[in-house]
């Protein structure tokens, strides 16, 4: 009940008051936000400071309230109010608070009693329903409205697949299909993915990660740059953390959003498919002392923020404030949150944005044990629940391989992003991080979960996609409106010999292989491979490495490139299905009867792994048992620019190796299997596959 908006009681509750003309009594303090009851609705809302709270009733898309009706003393228990109105209709009203209370900012206190405050535990947020609808800022104001799900799980069970088997699809959930391209009905919203599960099928991918699907207001800081309307795109600007983007959703209609979002992740979950939530809890889009007060800085300022000594708001985000993570009034929220949209969305994970912050403690000082992670870590609800950490934020602070763990949380691995980026295109001394990453980062998380503590990596929603890695040198955020001064400088990208696009045939090869040879390395990775939306198709964002304002075609997919780039995608695919059948690339297994070590390295001659400032050449091998059948896997990796003649490990007599993939070929895929010799060739900028066998299976 306290939890899950799928529940209602049916209990009878008779009114013990009236207050402002409305039949009132005391409501159930231990449900936060505002819940259905027998004849009408209960509110409850707490803040420590506040002298007073009253609650404003509006008709549906009034600026003005038709009603205030003030708690009575008697209905605040400690610091919550909570109080049951009769004979309200949820269809037919909206609402928000008025909190008094002392205004002083140096103490970080910003009561003021004319301000409408949204409700932070609002299952809905009202006047969100219309994408890039512009609103006047004068009078906007951010009301709640309240929703039920009636959605029936049945006996529904989460997949629960391991991290090791997973391989996740990082997908902006309006981007993705809101090309003309995308070729389905719904463009750009929750049903627009749903119509696309039988691509996502196809291709192979287990789970999906969408980015920030928490209400946003995307007009937040609308500006025009050369004529074009730049937006808050991507959303990582929370204005209500229990309410899912009205906009993402097809039927605009009252209280369809959260059915539709249950549908997709129930169905995709149906298929085998998981759903992780990109979940922004390190700030929100009340923004600095210059930033609107519609939700937190009107409940309770100087708790849910991290304040400087004169009032003044810590920036360990970059966008204005911090949540101040470790305090138990915050603590507890995140947990409410968390658990709400477990129990009543029933998603698989949460991916956490500049996850540091939440180890910062109420100073800023890092935490070497803080209290959220480590409840989060344990909590009862969110056990099987994958937790994964953006392990830094833009304070500074940076914890990949160190983030606190207790063995649940898992991070997004940057070091290999920039390890693997760096000894992909070429350059010298990477050749031994380059196998410690694809073993897994044994340096970083050998005392956690092992190799399912690393989300492994090369591109993701922040900086350039797999095929502007390799056709762009710098970056290219002129769109962005400030002088390219945005996004990193530090891309490790490679652009084949021409800036941008191009139509010189020998460059376009080169770069459909580079982008073979990072797909092959990363599915061949231990750890949980995980790549964006897109990069099995080469699409491009024009060079833009930063496209959060951009709501046009340098961030919407471009599915016309699943056809140009169509051996792209099968390479994808064939390798995807190839980690899946292979547990040694995952996995320990049981020992092959070849009597090689689990995982090893090898220079141009077998068992030689001294590698040195000029080593372009890895070889790597993973060696078990795949249901009770040796199972053998070497990767010849060539960054060099000239080709190089390798010896292959020997075999037993009567077993032969294989060649399953070279990248340098157009149809990089052999099908057949070829039988390789011992002494071969890898060609230049190139990846081959070898499986092992007496014959190929």
């Amino acid at each position: 009940m306290l939890y899950d908006d799928t529940v209602s009681e049916k209990k009878y509750y008779a009114p013990t008051d009236e207050v402002a003309g409305f039949k009132v009594r005391p409501g159930n303090f231990l449900e936060n936000g505002a819940t259905r009851v027998e004849g009408g609705v209960n509110f409850t809302i707490h803040s420590n400071g506040a002298t007073a709270c009253s609650l404003c009733l509006f008709h549906m898309d009034a600026d003005e309230p038709y009603a205030i009706i003030p708690f009575p003393e008697s209905y605040c228990l400690g610091n919550t109010y909570s109080m049951m109105v009769f004979g309200l209709n949820p269809e037919e009203f909206e609402y928000a608070y008025q909190f008094d209370g002392e205004y002083d900012i140096q103490k970080g206190m910003l009561f003021d009693k004319t301000k409408y405050i949204l409700d932070p535990y609002a299952k809905s947020v009202a006047g969100q329903e219309n994408w890039g609808e512009k609103k006047d800022i004068t009078k906007h104001i951010y009301k709640a409205r309240v929703v039920d799900s009636g959605y029936d799980w049945g006996n529904f069970k989460n997949s629960s697949l391991e991290p090791k088997d997973m391989i996740i699809y990082e997908m902006h959930v309006r981007g993705f299909t809101q090309d003309e391209s995308s070729g389905i009905e719904h463009r750009g919203t929750f049903e627009g993915i749903r119509e696309k599960i039988p691509y996502l099928l196809e291709l192979g991918v287990n789970a999906v990660e969408l980015m920030p699907i928490f209400e946003f207001d995307e007009m937040e800081d609308v500006r025009v740059v050369d004529g074009e309307k730049l937006l808050n795109y991507w959303g990582y600007s929370p204005v209500c953390f229990f309410a899912p983007n009205a906009s993402y959703s097809s039927d605009k209609s009252f209280n369809k959003v959260g059915n539709e979002l249950r549908r997709l992740i129930h169905e995709l979950n149906s298929k085998g498919i998981e759903v992780i939530l990109d979940v922004v809890f390190n700030h929100t889009a009340e923004g600095n002392e210059l930033g609107p007060c519609f939700s937190f800085k009107g409940i309770d300022n100087n708790i849910y923020y991290m304040l400087t000594p004169d009032g003044k708001y810590y920036n360990f985000s970059g966008c204005g404030n911090v949540m101040n993570c470790n305090h138990p009034i915050v603590q507890q929220f995140i947990l409410d949150c968390l658990r709400y949209w477990v129990v009543s969305y029933r998603v698989d994970g949460f991916r956490f944005d500049l996850a540091s912050i939440m180890g910062r403690n109420e100073d800023g000082s890092p935490m070497s044990k803080p209290p959220l992670l480590q409840s989060l870590a344990f909590d009862p609800i969110l056990g099987n629940v994958k937790l994964i950490a953006e392990a830094w934020d833009a304070g500074g602070l940076y914890q990949v391989g160190n983030f606190p763990s207790w063995n649940r949380w898992v991070e997004w691995n940057g070091k290999y992003r920039d390890d693997m980026r760096s000894f992909l295109k070429g350059d010298n001394g990477k050749a031994h991080t380059a196998v410690t990453r694809i073993f897994g980062s044994e340096d970083l998380y050998e005392e956690r979960l092992g190799c399912n503590a690393s989300v492994n990596f090369i591109t993701c929603h922040d900086g350039f996609t797999l095929y502007d890695l390799y056709a762009y040198n710098q970056k290219h955020n002129e769109a962005n409106g400030w002088d390219n001064s945005d996004g990193s400088n530090d891309n490790a990208s490679w652009n084949c010999g021409a800036e941008g696009e191009t139509e010189n045939p020998e460059v376009m090869r080169l770069r459909i292989r580079m982008m073979k040879n990072a797909a092959a390395i990363l599915l061949l990775s231990r750890g949980v491979p995980m790549f964006l939306a897109g990069d099995e198709f080469g699409n491009t964002q024009f060079g833009n490495n930063n496209p959060y304002c951009q709501d046009n075609p340098i961030s919407w997919l471009d599915w016309r490139l699943l056809e140009k780039n169509r051996e792209l995608f099968e390479f994808f695919k064939y390798m995807i299905a190839f980690r899946k059948r292979h547990d040694p690339i995952r996995k320990h297994t049981p020992s092959c009867s070849y009597g090689f070590p689990e995982m090893s390295a090898h220079d141009v001659t077998p068992w030689e792994n001294a590698f040195h400032a000029d080593s372009h050449y890895i070889g790597i091998m993973f060696a078990g048992r795949t249901k009770r059948v040796d199972d053998c896997v070497y990767i010849a990796v060539n960054t060099y620019w000239e080709a190089l003649s390798i010896e292959l490990p020997k075999l037993p007599l009567g077993h032969y190796w294989y060649q399953i993939v070279d990248t340098y070929e157009e149809k990089s895929i052999s099908n057949p299997p070829v039988k390789a010799e011992y002494h071969t060739v890898v060609r230049e900028r190139s990846v081959v596959v070898f499986q092992a066998g007496a014959a190929y299976e």
